[in-house]
């Protein structure tokens, strides 16, 4: 007797699931589960905000010391970036951990902001309106929105200490007396000797006088010879045209849109020959 009713309530749960207990009993809700379902809801909706709040604040702090997305938006770095106005132009990697704990190097892609004389063509982007204006600002720090700068990128030809000009008898930057190897210039002014070159009446587009660069700046230009405002045409300013290191945002690393142009961005040495 014994075994027979501890066989009865051991198989008493089981019944139903094999279709042998009340039919009634099997169609009943269970509001236990229900509950608990209801529960797991309210739950998710309660942390959804500090989900969102966590995903803002990475955001913040990664562009802020990691990275940082930018738009090329002209052609001054052809080929090696795409950019032009009203064309779809490239969106590059920036890293910015680098240059805390070295500086740039020759050859480098450096992302920068244009010190005052690089500015005088610079337009805000920012809206007149105040709400507008302070939404813009918060896209700005979660990388949603460009931030209210005139943000440059150039490639690095030469350092501090170093003296740079233009040019040698084959129309090459030269950097201490030395020419640069330069393979991802492809378009450059024309310069042939004894007709325009850099002692011919009519000069090149080329040239220009040596500059010695200071201490804690670097000498930029862009890959677009032919069609970029970069060092050359402000060497009459405080700097001689040069960008101080503390206007460096970061290192150029990648292009990730679009995808047809996705790739890392070379940064060979100049001046390893």
């Amino acid at each position: 007797m014994a075994d027979s009713s501890k066989e009865q309530a051991l198989s008493s749960g089981p019944e139903n699931q094999d279709g042998t207990g009340n039919p009634e009993e099997q169609n009943t809700p269970r509001p236990q589960a229900s509950h608990r379902s209801h529960k797991k809801q309210r739950s998710f909706f309660r942390e959804l905000p500090i989900l969102i709040g966590v995903a803002l604040v990475l955001s913040i702090v990664l562009q802020a010391f990691v990275f940082r997305v930018f738009l090329i938006p002209s052609e001054s770095m052809e080929p090696t970036l795409h950019g032009c106005a009203g064309c779809t132009g490239d969106r590059i990697v920036v890293e910015k951990i680098g240059y805390r704990f070295g500086d740039p190097q020759p050859g480098d892609v450096v992302v920068f902001k244009g010190p005052d004389s690089w500015n005088t063509h610079y337009t805000s982007t920012r809206s007149d309106n105040v709400v507008v204006r302070g939404i813009q600002e918060v896209g700005s720090w979660v990388g949603l929105v460009p931030p209210d700068e005139n943000d440059l990128v150039k490639r690095v030809i030469a350092t501090g200490g170093q003296t740079v000009e233009c040019c040698d008898e084959q129309g090459r930057v030269l950097v201490d007396g030395k020419p640069l190897d330069e393979p991802y210039v492809k378009m450059d002014f024309p310069f042939t000797p004894g007709v325009q070159d850099c002692q011919t009446a009519v000069q090149s587009g080329r040239c220009f006088a040596p500059v010695i660069v200071p201490e804690g700046h670097v000498w930029v230009m862009g890959d677009n010879r032919s069609n970029s405002a970069d060092s050359r045409a402000h060497v009459q300013d405080e700097f001689q045209g040069t960008i101080p290191l503390d206007n460096i945002i970061g290192q150029a690393r990648f292009i990730v849109l679009p995808p047809s142009r996705m790739g890392s961005i070379s940064s060979p040495d100049p001046q390893s020959n």
